[in-house]
């Protein structure tokens, strides 16, 4: 059985039907209500760990309830670097980026946060990512002379945070939320390129710093106080594009597998917990469109270049191959898409729904969820 028919028949759906076009004037239509929060995962998970028989116990809240749902695809390529920041960068753009994964630059191409802001002159506090990775910090905004930081997102770095608050004088033991395999002693990214300060991101969403440690001791991983900020900021300034990326899966790297298997089980479960604060929360219950998915794959265990989970270094087709699952109001749910399909067609897929044009972007809209 190849891969295709394997996840259709693990997600136990129906092949979907090639459905019509997205119209511009629905696009006009819904541009001033629809929301839309991007999930990924910086660090993916195999088939193994997670859709095959003996790793569905891991990903129940996928299987469960947010496939039967959505729209899910089978077969997302990734053709870019596999490096996380510089391929959460390609998502962000819909282009291939190629900067220095470990540089603090920013993408080379516009986002689309900066496409969102500049055609549809949206605020500044209306596009938001959230990443627990420093190395994360110049996302939000690009250096094209055209679009560039003044119409990117507010990027909110909880980690960055937290490190600021404890520098303030307290002393409870926060090293797990700060730990992040990304990071190590020779990359340190300056702050600078849009991330929120401590104070200023009290002020924003309400939250004292005192309220922000004592609810970051109750937390056990950054993952967990990233969702913990993005429901935060849902429910204080509820912006229409929200990117939150997860990052407790790349673990792995450290080679130790029940930390990797947890690391997928958590995210599984806060995958969930998102759907379910936009279900909850009344500026965005139907009108929110969620997308989630891998910024890509990691090595198989019969390649001799590779580590298998633990690295995702040999360009093969497991570690270029993932999967997306779309679900929210207009979505198709519980379908499942064949055809291969690009990473780099989300920024345009978000375009058609949202109603702004990505100039810059190479991908194709996924016509099957507008």
């Amino acid at each position: 059985m190849d891969r295709r028919n394997f996840l259709r028949a693990a997600v136990g759906v129906a092949a979907s039907n090639a459905l019509c076009g997205f119209s511009p004037l629905r696009a006009m239509q819904i541009a001033r209500k629809r929301k839309v929060v991007v999930v990924t995962f910086g660090g993916g998970a195999r088939d193994e760990e997670t859709f095959a028989p003996e790793g569905q116990e891991n990903i129940p809240h996928m299987l469960n309830e947010l496939i039967p749902q959505g729209t899910f695809y089978t077969q997302v390529i990734n053709q870019g670097i596999l490096g996380h920041y510089v391929a959460t960068a390609s998502l962000a753009t819909g282009a291939y980026e190629t900067l220095n994964n470990f540089a603090s630059t920013p993408p080379q191409n516009p986002t689309v946060f900066e496409y969102f802001r500049r055609d549809l002159h949206r605020p500044q506090e209306d596009a938001w990512v959230i990443a627990p990775s420093n190395g994360f910090n110049r996302i939000g905004g690009s250096d094209r002379r055209e679009y560039g930081p003044r119409f990117g997102a507010e990027v909110l770095l909880p980690k960055q945070l937290l490190a600021s608050a404890m520098s303030q004088g307290s002393h409870i033991d926060y090293e797990h939320l700060l730990r992040d395999n990304y990071e190590t002693p020779l990359f340190t990214p300056q702050t600078g390129g849009g991330e929120v300060n401590l104070h200023r991101t009290a002020e924003i969403l309400k939250l004292s710093v005192s309220d922000f440690m004592r609810n970051a001791r109750t937390l056990s991983s950054p993952d967990e106080l990233s969702v913990f900020m993005a429901r935060q900021l849902m429910t204080q300034v509820a912006p229409s594009l929200l990117w939150i990326t997860l990052h407790d899966i790349d673990i792995a790297h450290s080679g130790a597998f029940s930390l990797y298997i947890d690391g997928i089980q958590r995210s599984d479960r806060l995958c969930a917990e998102i759907w379910h604060a936009i279900e909850t929360n009344p500026e965005y219950k139907g009108c929110t469109t969620m997308f989630i998915l891998p910024d890509f794959g990691r090595d198989s265990d019969t390649n001799p270049a590779g580590n298998g989970f633990q690295h995702h270094r040999t360009g093969d087709a497991l570690s270029r191959t993932t999967w997306l699952l779309a679900l929210g109001p207009g979505v198709r749910q519980n379908a499942v898409v064949d055809r291969p399909v690009d990473s780099l067609d989300l920024v345009p897929t978000l375009g058609s729904m949202m109603g702004f044009s990505p100039n810059f972007a190479k991908g194709k809209a996924l016509h099957e969820v507008l």
